[in-house]
């Protein structure tokens, strides 16, 4: 774990993140509200190309809560059987499904704890809903970026909610809303885990990694 890197460093390693992609994007795909949930949470211990993949299929027969209780565990099952833990995820989405039905009249909440209360639905799910879709500064940390802030100094913590009051606390508030993906997108093509990128690095000069590979 690196140690925290100064204001200064963080401010210009963004300005370089926000020079390069202004207006950074997820890369789950989706067609409304609904189906960004239901792909982040599909996305848990998966690729989101193998998500999207996945979900082509279902999102056109089913994009809101009430068709994808029409569909049907089995159906759903039918569309993701290519994705990690499909089972149980096609049980959390008809559960998910339910309760937004009978206790949210088919429409999807704003707040994080409403979203937490959905089955499948952890702090990291809400948080790139409420990022994505509501527009607010929630960072969701995962591993690409957990991985990132240790070994650059961005955001040390040992563990995903330490890394993530550490990305509130120390990126400047001009940066706050597309951290999140800026930093998902430099750890999944770049920061890779077993061999990072370094030479083709555009913050290697202010990375606090001391292990850089040519």
């Amino acid at each position: 774990m690196a140690k925290q890197l100064s204001y200064p460093v963080i401010h210009e390693i963004f300005s370089r993140f926000h020079a390069a992609e202004p207006e950074p994007k997820g890369e789950l795909d989706h067609v409304n509200l609904f189906t960004l949930v239901v792909a982040v949470a599909l996305s848990a211990q998966a690729t989101d190309a193998g998500v999207n993949k996945a979900t082509r299929g279902l999102f056109a027969v089913a994009d809101t809560p009430q068709a994808m209780l029409d569909l049907g565990e089995e159906g759903v099952i039918a569309h993701i059987k290519t994705i990690g833990l499909f089972r149980n995820k096609a049980k959390n989405v008809i559960k998910m499904s339910r309760l937004l039905v009978d206790e949210f009249g088919g429409e999807v909440p704003s707040s994080r704890a409403a979203l937490q209360s959905l089955p499948g639905v952890g702090r990291k799910t809400a948080n790139v809903v409420l990022n994505m879709w509501f527009g607010m500064p929630a960072q969701a940390v995962d591993t690409h970026i957990y991985r990132l802030g240790n070994r650059s100094g961005i955001a040390p913590g040992r563990n995903v909610d330490v890394v993530e009051r550490a990305i509130e606390d120390n990126i400047p508030a001009p940066f706050q809303l597309h951290a999140h993906h800026w930093m998902i997108l430099h750890g999944r093509y770049v920061c890779l885990a077993r061999k990072p990128k370094c030479a083709a690095c555009l913050i290697n000069d202010l990375c606090a990694y001391e292990e850089k590979t040519e």
